[in-house]
């Protein structure tokens, strides 16, 4: 599987793991949703499941489901400054389309 993350990526997921204070790693997936079809969704994973799959980098590991997969095959993963705060950018090429405010996607 080709995603991957960014140094900065890697210590953010990190630190969110250690201040929730459980966790194996930050799961990455898709729903259908907004007005292009999809948005991404996030959250600390609390256990691997059978149909994950795990990728680690900087010693952080990202859990990816089955379905979502396709859809963030190829996906970098980073963590920059935007505005006045910090954010996770999807760079994933799988995107044809997005919506105005960048909440949803179409592939």
């Amino acid at each position: 599987m080709a995603i991957t993350l960014t140094e900065s990526a890697a210590l953010h997921i990190r630190n969110q793991i250690a201040q929730s204070g459980n966790g194996v790693g930050l799961r990455l997936g898709v729903k259908k949703s907004g007005c292009s079809g999809f948005a991404y969704t996030m959250d600390i994973a609390l256990e691997v499941q059978g149909n994950d799959t795990v990728v680690e980098a900087f010693g952080a590991k990202v859990l990816v489901d089955a379905e979502s997969l396709p859809f963030l095959e190829g996906t970098e993963l980073a963590y920059v400054k935007e505005g006045l705060g910090h954010v996770f950018k999807f760079n994933n090429p799988n995107v044809k389309n997005q919506c105005g405010c960048g909440e949803s996607f179409a592939v």
